[in-house]
């Protein structure tokens, strides 16, 4: 039988520009409505990797508390993280959305996360374990993507988001984009456009990544797309956004190491990988409890 929650922590950025502090408190308020003997406790970040900190303390509590991260992707992110930074705690996790894309949760949701929490049960989620050379394992719950992803997501950083100035981006980071060279341990290599490593089936609102996707599975997908034209690129983007990419073929690791510098963006968070870096990605099965 299911194990259930019994305690709420909301984590919210104040200063987001979205409406994290305002759906933390209508959250709040709803479940003291139907359930006023839950505890729910609502906790503003103060710092960039704060809500990480803050995943963790409450993680190594006692009890089986559920922490909701009022964000978009990179929030709970550092919520995962923070959750699996405790090995064998009795937390559970949960996003409500309030980013810009919400990948995540807009995939995932069974139901509103109201009913999902006041139903209590949980259940088991796989996540991707990054390992970048001697460094220590990093989690993403929905993708790792090398190319033109952290690229796109870099242009709209600077640019700016919303619908107009998101496509403008995009558009520059296509043209201004260079393939990246990859080794396999064979002594292969690719010239890459596109590498994305996924636990959920589509990413950045619209594309769709692979039809058949699963993120309880214990394998993830693996869209690698060769060096190619632009025109190719930009019609392999469009595919994507109208039909999707159809099935990808699927595993539970994959390893390569870059030949170059590249960017890499991990749950909508973007990072930089030296030359020579030894990438491994595994699906760690089960890693995480959730309510959904």
């Amino acid at each position: 039988m299911a194990e259930t929650i019994d305690s709420v922590l909301v984590v919210f950025n104040p200063g987001s520009t979205g409406d994290a502090d305002a759906r933390s408190r209508a959250l709040r308020d709803e479940l003291a409505a139907a359930r006023p003997e839950l505890s729910v406790e609502l906790r503003p970040t103060e710092y960039a990797g704060h809500a990480r900190v803050i995943a963790r303390e409450v993680a190594a509590g006692p009890g089986r508390p559920l922490i909701v991260s009022a964000s978009g992707d990179g929030g709970y992110n550092e919520v995962v993280n923070g959750i699996v930074d405790v090995p064998g705690t009795g937390a559970a996790a949960a996003v409500l959305a309030a980013g810009n894309a919400n990948d995540h949760e807009r995939v995932t949701a069974r139901r509103p996360l109201v009913e999902a929490i006041l139903d209590g049960r949980t259940e088991r989620m796989d996540l991707l374990e990054l390992c970048l050379g001697d460094a220590a394992p990093q989690y993403a719950h929905s993708y790792i993507g090398f190319g033109l992803t952290p690229v796109v997501a870099l242009q709209i950083e600077e640019g700016g988001k919303g619908t107009l100035r998101e496509v403008l981006s995009t558009v520059r980071s296509f043209w201004a984009f260079t393939p990246f060279e990859i080794e396999f341990s064979t002594g292969d290599r690719k010239r890459v456009d596109h590498l994305v490593l996924a636990n959920i089936g589509e990413m950045a609102k619209v594309a769709e990544l692979s039809e058949d996707s699963r993120p309880d599975d214990g394998r993830f997908e693996v869209v690698l797309l060769e060096h190619r034209p632009k025109w190719m690129q930009v019609a392999i983007a469009v595919k994507a956004a109208l039909r999707g990419l159809g099935r990808q073929p699927a595993t539970s690791e994959f390893r390569f190491t870059s030949c170059g510098p590249m960017p890499v963006q991990v749950d909508g968070e973007v990072s930089d990988v030296a030359a020579g870096t030894e990438v491994r990605v595994r699906c760690a099965a089960g890693a995480l409890s959730v309510v959904r």
